[in-house]
């Protein structure tokens, strides 16, 4: 596309992808949350996670053609206005799915650990069957759990069966949420949906915080396991000391999850600036196995790779440090 190395804006959070972007291009590194329309103003190609809010007045007066986010959500990026001044935009959609799966099935394994069930003696509710949903789908069927799904836009394109958000929320015993924040699922938990629910169910979280009102979710006082929060890096802290899992949205911060997103963006870069770095994949970084486990192997190993006990209670110890939890994680490694 160009003789000159292309200059690349680069969230300094993200892993693995300055150094191999470093002989090929400019790359620039910045706190995410700092990212200035200054920092941009000469770029060519800007890679951030959600803490950058990508619209027009961050990019109005920069050069740049194309945004990655290192993440699955999208709702940090005017998607309509990129489109409309012609700047492309990537996500990295599926790309931590398996990281999220652990993360929900050490939340599965300590709330039966804790209140002495198995699972066929539960109905689980999955929203949203996209790249995480169908896993968690997937191994909680295997595993025993009567499973319900909510998906109306998979439901309205393949007419799979899928039950309302009202019926899974009536019938199920834990309800976790899969699904994008846009202007259908924004407080798609609120006090309705909290009625409907049983007295005892537990409310899942690990999509984007908004998708649950939070305040709604404290005055209700469902049982709930966070690891995303309205209002996000400041928290309610009410709800915070009430929940039975609460993480500084890092459900998806596996090793393999972070190279899977930097290889996306690598290739998308390669592919629009003519790099040599097709294929690209981080070499310290184990390639993931997926395999299938047994509930009882996975419930008396997941607290060596999550420790959903030791994270809850450093986030409820120091809230205010939920930023720096979440950008100094040790990722955790997927194991099936």
């Amino acid at each position: 596309m160009r003789n000159s190395r292309p200059i690349v804006v680069l969230d300094s959070a993200i892993p693995f992808l300055g150094e191999a972007l470093a002989p090929y291009c400019e790359v620039r590194a910045r706190v995410g949350a700092a990212i200035t329309a200054a920092d941009v103003s000469d770029a060519d190609a800007l890679v951030v996670r959600t803490r950058t809010r990508c619209d027009e007045a961050l990019l109005a007066s920069s050069k740049v053609r194309v945004v990655i986010t290192a993440t699955i959500g999208f709702d940090h990026i005017d998607r309509d206005w990129c489109e409309a001044n012609g700047i492309r935009v990537v996500t990295a959609a599926g790309c931590n799915a398996r990281g999220v799966l652990q993360w929900v099935s050490a939340v599965l394994a300590l709330l039966a650990e804790r209140d002495g069930w198995r699972p066929e003696e539960r109905t689980l509710g999955i929203v949203g069957v996209g790249h995480v949903g169908g896993l968690v789908k997937a191994y909680a069927e295997a595993w025993g759990f009567r499973v319900l799904c909510c998906d109306p836009p998979r439901e309205e394109r393949e007419k799979l069966g899928f039950r309302s958000v009202e019926e899974v929320a009536r019938e199920a015993d834990i309800i976790t949420f899969h699904t994008p924040l846009d202007e259908t699922t924004h407080h798609l938990v609120d006090e309705r949906l909290l009625a409907l629910m049983k007295p005892e169910a537990v409310v899942i979280n690990s999509s984007r915080g908004a998708v649950v009102d939070n305040a709604a979710l404290l005055a209700d006082g469902k049982r709930c396991a966070l690891d995303v929060w309205e209002g996000e890096p400041r928290l309610n802290e009410a709800l915070l000391r009430r929940a039975e899992v609460a993480t500084p949205h890092v459900a998806g911060y596996t090793a393999q999850g972070k190279a899977n997103a930097s290889a996306i963006a690598a290739e998308v870069l390669a592919e629009w600036f003519e790099l040599p770095l097709r294929g690209w994949y981080p070499s310290q970084v184990a390639l993931p196995e997926p395999r299938p486990i047994a509930w009882e192997a996975m419930c008396t190993s997941i607290k060596h790779y999550c420790d959903l006990e030791g994270e809850s209670e450093r986030l409820k110890r120091e809230p205010e440090t939920f930023e720096s939890q979440r950008d100094h994680y040790t990722y955790r490694e997927e194991y099936f």
